[in-house]
């Protein structure tokens, strides 16, 4: 369904330091990092897409987070939404909602969300039963 999804940042090397140990917590590969540009991108398993891209905006204005929108990443487990959540905290992520059953979207799911250092809101996801 999706080619890619770019997040907006303000700071590269803050949002890398934030975004590359997050993305390692969930088993995605860096695909590419152009500091030059800056921007870096992270693809799924098997790939090559989708991908998740971090930047400054292209049209050259500051970067302010949405109301409403939330990008949402999905885990392989339970125990990889608690420790991918834990990292993105320890890396100057912002709790949202804690790693926990959400038994009002469907029985399985499983999920935490947190904002990161730029005020974007994510979420981690498992739909899978433990």
């Amino acid at each position: 369904m999706f080619s890619h999804v770019f997040i907006g940042i303000s700071d590269f090397d803050r949002a890398l330091a934030f975004y590359r140990p997050l993305m390692a917590a969930l088993g995605l590969a860096e695909r590419f990092c152009d500091p030059d540009r800056p921007w870096a991108g992270w693809q799924s398993s098997p790939g090559p897409r989708p991908l998740l891209l971090i930047g400054r905006p292209f049209n050259g204005q500051p970067h302010a987070p949405g109301n409403g929108q939330m990008v949402a990443l999905l885990a392989a487990s339970r125990q990889q939404v608690d420790e991918a959540h834990a990292v993105a905290l320890a890396h100057g992520g912002r709790c949202e909602g804690p790693p926990g059953l959400r038994p009002h979207y469907h029985p399985h799911y499983y999920g935490a969300y947190f904002r990161d250092p730029d005020g974007n809101k994510l979420a981690l996801a498992c739909h899978s039963p433990p």
